[in-house]
């Protein structure tokens, strides 16, 4: 492998928001060929209980949209005094960033050209640690891989999750069966300008536990 090519996917693949290209159309064969790629990830027990609703309709755009901005005002007011938000946080600046780009992507969700939401068999909200991270491990390294490939070819993506606070109101508009989970909504789009840059992130070491909590690599 290239492993240039390959680290500079691996550290360029950002939420993308406020680059979003509204105006240029996704080719459906495109998304397609993508999630082809994306069915080659790990899958518990090789059930392969994954499913993907893609939206284009304008109208079912904006009802998304909608449950997206309610959600939100509930979220900004919950996470007011996050710590990544503190004077002197090292996180702070970028952390200002995001939420100008997030706020961006709330008021344009429903001009992004489709919506993509990965949805997996199974629900686990009254099921313990084991069962919810299967079925979460069965599902997020596919919506990751999916991510990738659409990176690899000028379109980017956001992983949002605030439209799940209203997961029954969106399942009744898609039609998702009730013993589906639905576990995020992308906005999909070609992204503008040339390239991403890695992010700026906390030390890997500070996070890195070798044998044993308390020791670090």
């Amino acid at each position: 492998m290239d492993l240039k090519s390959v680290d500079h996917l691996l550290t360029t693949t950002r939420s993308v928001r406020r680059r979003l290209d509204l105006t240029r159309p996704v080719a459906l064969d495109v998304i397609e060929r993508c999630m082809e790629i994306a069915f080659q990830a790990p899958t518990g027990s090789n059930v392969q209980g994954w499913h993907f609703v893609i939206v284009t309709d304008a109208d079912k755009k904006a009802v998304l949209a909608d449950l997206y901005r309610k959600a939100a005002v509930a979220y900004s007011e919950m996470n007011a005094n996050a710590p990544q938000l503190r004077e002197g946080d090292p996180r702070r600046h970028q952390m200002l960033r995001i939420i100008d780009s997030a706020q961006y992507l709330l008021e344009h969700l429903h001009e992004v050209p489709l919506h993509i939401i990965p949805c997996v068999e199974g629900r686990v909200e009254h099921a313990g640690v084991l069962a919810q991270a299967s079925v979460y491990g069965s599902i997020l390294p596919a919506v990751w891989s999916l991510m990738l490939a659409l990176r690899a070819r000028g379109i980017g993506a956001a992983w949002t999750t605030l439209h799940l606070m209203f997961e029954a109101d969106a399942a009744k508009l898609l039609g998702v069966p009730s013993n589906v989970t639905q576990v995020a909504l992308l906005p999909v789009a070609y992204f503008t300008g040339e390239d991403f840059k890695p992010a700026k992130r906390l030390p890997a070491r500070n996070s890195i536990h070798l044998n044993a909590w308390a020791q670090r690599l």
